[in-house]
């Protein structure tokens, strides 16, 4: 299984490689009105409104504004495909499934921890991306953006 392996505010996270897309500079967020908490905002990826998901306020981590050093992790699941605001990728890791330790329904401010995985490093804390935006949230934000004028030259992530 191959994972890749990211920080946010010092604390490492892992997912599996095969959700992730890509991962670009972090650009300018389009706002949106009303939206809940962990959203903050949306930015244009190549001619489609992507959520921006704020880890910090998902895992009750400390808060801060986004900076030009930052990175958004572009990561798509059956459900969505998302902008994940991240501090850094540390790497790209290949483990045996039998290594990741059960986390026994473990959560952090409401979003389960799919197991944890012990690095050099410390402990990594194994996501889903999929559990990171209910249904209700999804539909909320196609219906928040329903409308809105397409930008290409502003909010882009461009190749």
């Amino acid at each position: 299984m191959s994972l890749v392996v990211f920080t946010v505010d010092e604390q490492q996270f892992a997912m599996q490689l095969s959700y992730v897309e890509r991962i670009v500079q972090s650009v300018e967020i389009q706002q949106i009105s009303m939206a809940p908490d962990h959203i903050i905002g949306a930015v244009n990826y190549h001619g489609m409104f992507l959520p921006v998901i704020n880890l910090r306020k998902l895992f009750n981590l400390s808060q801060r504004d986004i900076e030009t050093t930052d990175y958004f992790m572009i990561a798509e699941t059956p459900k969505v495909k998302m902008a994940l605001w991240i501090d850094a990728t540390d790497e790209i890791i290949t483990i045996d499934s039998d290594e990741i330790r059960n986390a026994d329904n473990l959560m952090v401010n409401s979003v389960c921890i799919e197991g944890l995985l012990n690095l050099n490093d410390g402990i990594v804390l194994m996501q889903d991306p999929d559990k990171f935006l209910t249904t209700e949230q999804i539909l909320w934000f196609k219906e928040a953006l329903n409308g809105k004028p397409f930008q290409p030259e502003k909010n882009g992530i461009h190749s």
